[in-house]
């Protein structure tokens, strides 16, 4: 560990450790590069898995497909995993792969400059420099909640937090409890608060496509099986794999998979509500796909029940303990929960990094994030960014995609030589690529499905979270880059202006 006030000298950073720090470092062991640092400002690995920890919180991918390829686990409890599952899933792939001495936990990175007189990236964290040749961005698209503008939040005397920063100090049985809020996280906490809660109000600005959830835990033969019999668990991933794949069209716009997954959507919200007005705010307005489609078998019982409310509009005001809906019901709770999502379209670290002639990376990104092979950058040399610019999945398992990547990302450092020891993307590159994801995106129903969702930037209009395509898809257009989306040979930059630290050992 290098204390604060000293610089370490690396191949490769990584920023970030859930499982697209873990799956680059995975990469580059496997691919010979051994000489990395793992910068993680929590204080233990797991990113995601590790910050949510709310009451019901698990995947809505199928276990076996949501791990690395590379490390199966036989001992997943059931079809979906718990979140606690996944956090230590993650904690034993650190301890097998022996990355315990290349991980610097409690780690914050405060910045990053490229260096473009010595080629190397300069990084300022809470524990000390780093200098490395090659900047890997894994730190995640859902790490930073997203608050509400909210007249008078401020006012709220009782328990307030969000779902990704649940106050376990804060007991909430017995209490009136108010949520913010109908995704993800608000479909897997809304019907444990209810069991618990005197009353759950909760606030919906627009209702989401809801499919059952289905699967089941699996029993101590049925682990037991996967674990002697690797080549079943093997045919179970390919299964899964296959059928994430299928989703697709039912995602995306195909007419006829998509009416089937709308009338299998409709056909579970009929069969667990039967009040005809609140089956009708239920239902959403706009196409299946054009947001997040949720799976639940007990949300829509919790909402019927007498023990929730459903308000089928936002949060407009808070006075004290009384929260006003935008349509002028007032309502008085004890506690309340804002699952409101994530800056996700808008990274915050890309305000921390800074690239060749001292552009900023948001500034960069300003009307949207863009990129070649949803990994590399047009003017932040030997930059990669894993989970970032249309790398995101709305029908099967994210790891898929930074496997990917990561493997891409191994493969183009082995070719840097090539350009001069310095990989700098062709911004004609990254803009065909940007038209490439516009034209595949153009019909989709995120783009024309009459919804307001988190993977299109507000500012441009464009796609900018998801990947318009199947993983196949992703993975034969990362084997078509040959090399030629890089700028050939050195190029003469200017030097930034400001230096923020000095750079020991850097020749």
């Amino acid at each position: 560990m290098t204390g604060a006030g000293t610089t370490a000298r690396v191949e490769v950073a990584i920023v970030g450790a859930g499982f697209a720090g873990i799956g680059m470092a995975i990469a580059l062991r496997r691919a010979g590069r051994d000489d990395f640092v793992m910068l993680e400002r929590g204080t233990s690995v797991g990113g995601t898995w590790r910050d949510n920890t709310y009451p019901g919180v698990a995947c809505d991918v199928p276990s076996h497909l949501y791990g690395f390829a590379s490390h199966p686990n036989p001992s997943w409890s059931g079809t979906f995993a718990r979140g606690d599952e996944i956090h230590a899933y993650l904690e034993h792939v650190v301890e097998t792969e022996q990355l315990g001495d290349r991980l610097r936990l409690g780690t914050a990175m405060h910045w990053a400059d490229w260096d473009a007189e010595h080629e190397v990236w300069r990084i300022g964290t809470s524990t000390g420099n780093v200098v490395a040749d090659a900047l890997v961005l894994a730190c995640g698209r859902l790490t930073e909640p997203s608050i509400p503008e909210i007249t008078g939040l401020e006012t709220f005397p009782g328990p307030l937090f969000h779902s990704a920063r649940w106050d376990h100090d804060a007991h909430l049985g017995g209490l009136r409890v108010g949520v913010v809020g109908t995704g993800a996280s608000a479909v897997q906490i809304v019907p444990q608060l209810a069991r618990d809660a005197a009353h759950v109000t909760l606030f919906q600005r627009s209702p989401a496509w809801i499919v059952p959830r289905g699967g089941a835990a699996y029993s101590t033969a049925d682990r037991d099986r996967f674990a002697t019999h690797p080549d079943e668990l093997a045919r179970l991933r390919a299964d899964l794999y296959a059928e994430g794949e299928a989703r697709f069209a039912s995602r995306s716009g195909d007419a006829v998979a998509s009416a089937r997954a709308t009338a299998e959507a409709l056909a579970h919200l009929e069969a667990h509500v039967t009040d005809p007005a609140l089956r009708a705010a239920l239902t959403p307005g706009y196409a299946f796909g054009c947001k997040r489609v949720l799976l639940s078998d007990d949300f829509y019982p919790a909402v019927a029940s007498d023990a929730v409310t459903l308000v089928p509009t936002a949060l407009a005001a808070v006075e004290g303990s009384t929260l006003i809906a935008a349509d002028g019901t007032r309502h008085d709770v004890d506690a309340l929960v804002l699952a409101t999502g994530f800056a996700s379209t808008q990274q915050p670290y890309a305000e921390l990094v800074v690239g060749e002639g001292g552009q900023r990376l948001a500034a960069h990104w300003s009307g949207g994030m863009t990129s070649f092979a949803s990994t590399v950058v047009a003017g932040f040399p030997n930059l990669f960014v894993l989970n970032g610019p249309n790398a995101s999945l709305g029908h099967s398992s994210s790891v898929l995609m930074i496997e990917e990547q990561s493997a891409y990302v191994a493969r183009v450092l082995d070719n840097r030589a090539a350009v001069g020891g310095v990989l700098r993307v062709d911004p004609v590159a990254e803009l065909t690529y940007t038209d490439e994801i516009a034209a595949a995106a153009a019909a989709t129903p995120w783009m024309t499905g009459g919804c307001r969702n988190w993977y299109v930037d507000e500012r441009s209009g464009r796609l900018t979270l998801l990947w318009p395509g199947t993983v196949d898809a992703f993975r034969a257009r990362l084997a078509r880059a040959d090399g030629s989306e890089f700028l050939p040979g050195p190029v003469p930059l200017p030097v930034p202006s400001a230096l923020r630290a000095p750079l020991e050992g850097v020749a």
